[in-house]
């Protein structure tokens, strides 16, 4: 299966293998254009040196031409008078000969020779331009072909999966795998090939070019290749140990800084911002001192290769020489060929290379993408298989249905459920969340299949009936309706598809939608928005009831339609609801009594069974869980009513805001200090008079992964001026002078090799042979020096880069880290800045910066006076020459430069052209529960594909262009030589330009000119460090609402630890539609102990953390000793207080550091760490264990039971000494032994404190001065005990019914 998966062009019809075969042989051909431009190289080189060696002759004056052939001159030899003729004749032959062979001369038009080759490289470049633009348009089309069918299947196969795989599988990631994972498909399919092709013939050919013409010298050549294999090897291997030792240190100070941000309300609790950020940085030194190392490694053996590459040049052009000169095996331009033969041949397999990882990355997601292609859904929306009754009753009954959610297998959700729905009664689901009631919905809807036992509809079960004619019986009203982004009659439209405009009018008049529909300027056109964000909760539950209506259903499932209204639309969508249940069978899940009340049957849910059945009056009587939602919400209705009498002149509407979804307020604190477990949630008082949407199942999931839309994940930041990063690396300055200075000398080494190069060639056409073989042991001798030198100075430029480069990453982490720990509480609510996240950019925003800094300040100068040099030799031997050459220059530069975009590939197009098809398919998969309720999956298909034909097209376009780029960019070179050769003919013949003079202006100015492209491919890190910098100065620029560092703010002597909290109005600033807190009043004296009761999200812990002020209210006010608490200094209001949760959050360190975290102003003794443990009954528990207070408590305390957690947090709290002790539901999480224990160990903490105590056990309750029993976020009933026991209240009814407060 493996195969099937990994093979990329599965998808590839016959047009297009075809167009891939054509492609290949381009491509083909194409990698031998390089070799064959050697061999007309070889022949120009010899050329130019026979002139040479012609003219060299001549000079002499005592030789001149005679019949082509050169000779001395006849009246030479006549100065030998005293010679008979005889003897005249054979001095004069044997002087003759002496010249070697007699040499032609006056035979070589160099101009006419210099206009062949450049014809023969314009053809070459012009095959080149050819076969570059169909190598990569004709892969790219077909990779487009293969691109838009993978799409369109891969997305109609993921809207056929059923509901249970959505779960297990996240949005984010179905979607970046739409996005990237095809994408990486498409790189490993599309040009690479190609390229990777073209490369690998290059480097064949080039091989074979050496053999065939030289294989002495490519043997020698070879035989040193191994040692740069190896520097290269070892220098990966180097690299990768070290990068994991430095990835390790850091992963220390990571942990620091995970452990810190997710407990970041312990640690402004008890005033540590300062201590934890000397930690962090302590943990950081390590990670800098690797990440030197590898700067040092890595300049070694960038140094190293180029050392035994110049070492390499020197020998191969020492035993070359001698070839050519000693045994005149070769001709000098055979030499050449081998050389840059296997050079070349060298040069593009190491090219060669990337285009692997591409294939192999394509490959890695092509097995997840077609992976997912073949799975057959569990439950198929869109199969035509099933029964179709022709008459339904509605009938639907549950047998023992036994059901987990796929996505988390060990939660039983359903236990042996069963139950009986009549047709055309209305029955109510009521029971605290998490009892299975909405699941008991979607197995209606059988999004799910039960594990065990059955649903049945009439009797038929609904596993053998046609899903989409059974959905289509089904109209669904959910408490948080789904509307899509198009106009209101279209979403209405989205229940029936051909229904007609009075079927919608008449269904919006049913739903009470019509009138305020038919007031807006737009009427049934409004758009409402995404997510149907532009509507009120009224307004959206209104259309998606019409929507539910318009398909006339059977069955109607109504899952707490009203929970998110106010009570006037409440009212309005309630009398619609029922108009419309006549004679449907209905099923209605709600926590609000005026939703119940009236139906036919109540069926009470826990623990995922059905505990009883009846109606309203028969569920009162039994005192049962119906009973117990029924009082507390009764209770907190007449509070409620009663405060809005008193409100109602004021404009605001309490009931408004109501109660929503309290169960957010949990979410927004999933990750802090209050994780209430689930069990825990089963002790909240009233439970379930509030709709808890926090837990319901995968429902939950769906809602807080998806409120956040995708796109504002990565904020718009503008990239950050380099100034103020270098600003940051003052300090180093020296080390950056001595990097650029290292930098300033390898720039230089390129020009210096032309200059080597042409300096080899000319000794060829030196006619004396001593000086000859002098002058190139002297050239060789030169390279050795080069290349030692360009060993130390790329030792010198890595080290110092990276030295500058790490001390910056550190600081910059340091100063992060300080910025983050003093931002207020509210800003770790912004999932944004979620621990993770925060980690994520302190670890790589961090280290990406050094990019705008040390290496890229290198690579600059390195360019810099690579062309400088390059371009002042040129000039200074030939300006003419290297005029004209300059004019190709930007054509050259612009060829490299395009060639590394090439790799980075055009990305950035391809994202903007997807947008459209992303939108759609972001919209479809989010919202995946809804369309499968409206069996809208085709049309959702059919929208994608249809948005999927303009980038297909865009591709198509590309496809062209960007061939006829890449083909130019190939052959821009064989043109530039083409004119450059040709016109350095014209000067050697015509002005006496000295031939190595061409060769080295023309390769000095082409190799920096290559240089210059490689420069600006070095950009896109360039950008990125840019714009990571942006993220962190936005950090670090911003002020917290709340500063911790400041001196700001009132302190006072005397400090008592008088509370009151004035009508206080608050929402979290992540939620801003969820009043938390409604005018709340209380307060507490001196000394006195406040409890407060009530359910969960009604507000408890809110006021325990406006008081920590970690938040500030939206409205009223908290004074503290009559001082305005937004007024007081931040660091001096929190020493006054200590803190115990319910899940104390502990640090990975000793027990005795961990008390000791409670004051962290000071030093503190062990005496009284051990004072503080007696009085938090905790010392004689400590003395038992071996290390006794240098036992580490492992992470998050694990090591350690709960109660001695809760201790260890009390003795923290008590060292503080603080006037005001908070105790939020401090023994909720204990057994009853240990809660005795903790108990009393409370009750000595709170002697002569402030006390605010959040519990549900009575026990803890009963001794308080005041109890204040809250709802709804203000306080319905308070006094003593024995007091509220005399009202004859809500509080009362808990205490006497033993509804479950325990």
């Amino acid at each position: 299966s493996s195969l099937k998966y990994s093979n990329r062009f599965r998808f590839a019809t016959c047009n297009e293998v075809l167009m891939m075969v054509v492609g290949s042989v381009c491509a083909v051909l194409h990698g031998s254009a390089q070799p064959l431009m050697l061999l007309v190289f070889g022949l120009l080189t010899d050329t130019f040196i026979e002139y040479d060696i012609e003219l060299n002759e001549l000079s002499d004056e005592r030789k001149e031409c005679v019949n082509n052939t050169i000779q001395w001159k006849q009246n030479y030899t006549t100065a030998w008078p005293s010679f008979n003729t005889s003897l005249n004749q054979s001095v004069w032959g044997l002087m003759n000969n002496s010249t070697q062979k007699a040499r032609p001369c006056g035979i070589l038009d160099i101009e006419y020779e210099m206009t062949q080759f450049a014809f023969y490289y314009v053809g070459i470049g012009a095959a080149v331009f050819l076969l570059g633009y169909f190598q990569i348009s004709l892969w790219v089309t077909a990779a487009a072909r293969q691109i838009q069918l993978i799409r369109k299947m891969y997305f109609s196969k993921v809207m056929r999966m059923e509901i249970g795989w959505f779960d297990c599988t996240s949005v984010g990631e179905l979607n970046t795998r739409m996005s990237d994972d095809i994408n990486k498909i498409n790189d490993a399919i599309a040009d690479q090939v190609a390229i990777f092709l073209q490369r690998f013939t290059t480097f064949v050919c080039g091989f074979c070019i050496g053999f065939v013409k030289g294989w002495k010298l490519t043997l020698v050549i070879v035989a040193a290749s191994p040692l740069i294999g190896i520097g290269a090897g070892l220098m990966a291997l180097f690299v990768a140990k070290l990068t994991g030792m430095e990835l390790q240190a850091y992963a220390k100070a990571g942990a620091v800084a995970d452990e810190v941000l997710s407990s970041i309300r312990t640690v402004a609790a008890f005033g540590g911002e300062l201590k934890e950020v000397e930690r962090y940085d302590r943990n950081l030194v390590s990670a800098q001192s690797w990440g030197i190392r590898k700067g040092l490694i890595m300049g070694f053996f960038t140094g190293y290769m180029w050392l035994i590459i110049f070492l390499c040049y020197g020998l191969a052009f020492w035993y070359g020489s001698s070839l050519v000169v000693d045994t005149e095996e070769y001709t000098p331009g055979t030499l050449l060929q081998v050389f840059f033969g296997v050079l070349i041949a060298a040069m593009n397999l190491g090219q060669a290379s990337p285009c692997l990882e591409a294939f192999a990355a394509g490959r890695g997601a092509a097995t997840i993408i077609f992976e997912t292609i073949d799975r057959e859904p569990e439950i198929d929306c869109l199969s035509e298989a099933g029964y179709k009754l022709n008459r339904v009753k509605g009938d639907i009954e549950f047998h023992n249905v036994t059901f987990y959610y796929p996505s988390r297998p060990d939660v039983k959700i359903l236990d042996q459920l069963s139950v009986a729905v009549k047709s055309g009664e209305t029955t109510a689901f009521v029971g605290p969340s998490g009892a299975g009631k909405s699941t008991a919905v979607q197995l209606i809807q059988r999004f799910y299949d039960p594990k065990e036992g059955m649903v049945t509809l009439d009797g038929h079960d609904i596993r053998g009936l046609n899903i989409q004619w059974l959905r289509s019986l089904i109209g669904i009203v959910e408490q948080e309706p789904v509307l899509f982004a198009t106009t209101i009659a279209e979403n209405i439209r989205y229940g029936r598809p051909d229904v007609s405009m009075d079927d919608i009018i008449t269904a919006t008049k049913e739903a009470n939608a019509y009138n305020f529909i038919m007031e807006l300027p737009q009427k049934f056109d409004t758009l409402v928005g995404e997510g149907g964000g532009q509507m009120s909760g009224g307004q959206k539950q209104r259309i998606a009831i019409a929507r539910a209506l318009v398909r006339n259903p059977r069955i109607l499932l109504l899952d707490m339609a009203t929970s998110a209204l106010d009570n006037e639309s409440e009212a309005v969508v309630q009398e619609a609801l029922d108009k419309v249940r006549m004679g449907r069978t209905t099923i209605s899940i709600a926590h609000r009594l005026s939703t119940i009340k009236n139906a036919d049957v109540i069926v009470g849910f826990e623990h995922g069974r059905a505990v009883e059945r009846g109606k309203h009056n028969e569920l009162l009587e039994r005192k049962g869980v119906y009973f117990t939602l029924v009082t507390l919400q009764s209770q907190g209705d007449k509070a409620l009513n009663e405060k809005a009498r008193q409100m109602a002149d004021s404009e605001e509407e309490p009931e408004r805001l109501s109660l929503s979804r309290a169960g957010s307020y949990r979410a927004s604190l999933r990750a802090s200090i209050r994780q209430r477990s689930r069990s825990q949630l089963s002790n909240l008082i009233p439970e379930s008079s509030v709709p808890v949407t926090g837990e319901l199942g995968p429902r939950a999931y769906a809602v807080t992964q998806n409120a956040i839309p995708e796109e504002e994940e990565e904020e718009l930041v503008e990239p950050a001026p380099v100034a103020r990063i270098l600003r940051y690396n003052i300090p180093e300055w020296p080390y950056m002078l001595f990097g650029s200075f290292g930098a300033a000398i390898n720039g230089g080494v390129n020009p210096v090799y032309s200059l080597l190069f042409s300096q080899i060639l000319a000794t060829f056409s030196v006619t004396d042979p001593v000086a000859q073989r002098k002058e190139i042991d002297s050239i060789c001798l030169f390279f050795v020096m080069v290349g030692v030198v360009s060993f130390f100075t790329q030792m010198l430029q890595g080290y110092a880069f990276s030295k500058s480069g790490e001390l910056l990453t550190r600081r910059l982490r340091r100063l992060g880290f300080h910025a983050m720990l003093g931002q207020e509480i509210g800003w770790f609510d912004d999932h944004r800045n979620s621990p993770g996240a925060l980690t994520t950019r302190l670890a790589t925003d961090a280290s990406q910066v050094q990019g705008a800094t040390g290496s890229q300040i290198g690579m600059i100068v390195n360019s810099l006076t690579n062309i400088g040099v390059a371009i002042c030799m040129s000039f200074y031997f030939s300006w003419k020459l290297t005029l004209l050459i300059l004019c190709f220059l930007p054509f050259i530069a612009l060829s490299g430069g395009f060639q590394a975009k090439m790799l980075t590939g055009f990305a950035k197009q391809d994202k903007q052209a997807m947008e459209a098809a992303g939108r759609i398919s972001g919209e479809a998969l989010n919202n995946i529960r809804t369309i499968a309720g409206l069996g809208k999956e085709r049309n959702f298909v059919d929208m994608y594909e249809a948005q999927l034909d303009a980038p297909y097209q865009a591709a198509l376009k590309k496809a062209n262009v960007y061939g006829a780029c890449y083909g130019f960019a190939q052959c821009v070179v064989f043109l530039t030589n083409s004119a450059s050769y040709r016109f350095g003919g014209y000067l050697v013949r015509q002005e006496g330009l000295h031939f190595s003079l061409v060769f080295r202006v023309i390769s000095a100015i082409v190799t920096s000119g290559t240089a210059l492209g490689r420069a600006s491919s070095y950009t896109p890190d360039y950008a990125k460090a840019k714009i990571s910098a942006a993220r962190f100065f936005q950090l670090l620029d911003r002020v917290p609402q709340i500063s911790v560092y400041s001196d700001k703010g009132d302190k006072w002597d005397n400090f008592q630890g008088n509370i009151e909290f004035i009508d206080c109005k608050f929402t979290y600033p992540t939620r801003p539609d969820i009043q938390v807190l409604n005018g709340l009043n209380v307060s507490v004296k001196p000394g006195q102990t406040l409890a407060f009761v009530g359910s969960s999200g009604c507000g408890k812990s809110t006021s325990v953390q406006l008081l920590e002020r970690f938040y500030d209210p939206d409205h009223g006010r908290v004074l503290i000793d009559g001082h305005d608490s937004t007024r007081v200094n931040v660091p001096f209001l929190r020493s006054k207080i200590g803190i115990v949760s319910q899940e104390p959050i502990l640090f990975d360190c000793s027990i005795a550091e961990n008390i000791k975290y409670g004051d962290n102003s000071r030093e503190i003794s062990m005496n009284e760490v051990i004072s503080a443990a007696k009085k938090a009954q905790l010392h004689s528990f400590v003395m038992s264990l071996p290390e006794k207070y240098d036992t580490n408590v492992g992470a998050q305390g694990s090591q350690l039971s709960r109660g001695q957690k809760q201790r260890i947090a009390i003795a923290r709290a008590i060292i503080r000494d603080p006037k005001i002790l908070l105790l939020d539901e401090a023994t909720s999480a204990l057994d009853t032994e240990s809660e005795k224990t903790v108990q009393e160990a409370l009750d000595k903490a709170r002697e002569g404190r402030t006390c605010i105590v959040i519990a549900h056990r009575l026990s803890t309750i009963q001794n308080s001065d005041i109890i204040a029993v809250m709802s709804r976020g203000f306080v319905i009933e308070k006094g003593t005990h024995d007091q509220l026991m005399a009202v004859k209240g809500a509080y009362y009814k808990l205490v006497t019914t033993g509804a479950p407060i325990s």
